[in-house]
């Protein structure tokens, strides 16, 4: 049973990581706790956005968008491998999900295909959104790669957590096919290599 870390932690083991941060208003308190409880977290969610352009991109996750309401992440990562903070708390990204697939990164063990989705992500897992179309064809900069996994590996750090405890998407909820253009096992062994 992890807490989720206070957004001043949260800041300061990104930035202790060697990254960028860009904090984007009232992050530390922009969220979605009113329709339900954030934590306990045990994971990190990876995900592309289907965006162009990293200011349209942040406004996009800050704000949300008809149908579904802000904050779309904790943090953005950009194609240039900054990371923007857009809110803190619950937020409206990994929606449900597969609970064997939950219970695999709470034992640190390897995953089970997801085949349902019946249990909430969104208190679960802090969530990274990075800059990207999704197509397969829309290229991910070493910059913007080397921040997903220091951006991962800042949070297990935190928690005391292995590489395990970090998946993509489409590995949680059936139909999902984000982060799409690289391996979720070849980020994992970079960040398990990072967190040494």
């Amino acid at each position: 049973m992890a807490t989720p870390m206070s957004a001043s932690s949260f800041l300061d083991a990104l930035q202790d990581e060697g990254l960028t941060v860009v904090q984007v208003g009232s992050w530390r308190t922009h969220n979605r706790n009113h329709k339900g409880p954030w934590g306990p977290v045990h994971g990190v969610m990876i995900h592309h956005t289907v965006t162009r352009g990293s200011a349209a991109t942040v406004r996009i996750c800050r704000d949300g968008y008809a149908g579904l309401p802000g904050p779309l992440c904790h943090g953005v990562i950009t194609k240039e491998g900054k990371v923007h903070l857009v809110g803190y708390g619950r937020a409206n990204h990994a929606g449900l999900g597969d609970d064997d697939v939950l219970r695999a990164v709470i034992a640190e063990t390897s995953l089970p295909a997801d085949n349902e989705s019946n249990t909430d992500g969104n208190r679960h897992f802090y969530g990274f959104e990075c800059e990207n179309l999704g197509d397969g064809q829309d290229p991910w900069p070493e910059a913007q790669l080397l921040a997903i996994e220091k951006a991962a590996a800042a949070v297990c750090r935190w928690h005391g957590w292995n590489e395990r405890s970090v998946i993509g998407h489409l590995e949680w909820q059936p139909g999902k096919i984000d982060p799409r253009g690289f391996s979720m096992n070849t980020m994992r062994s970079r960040i398990g290599r990072r967190l040494g």
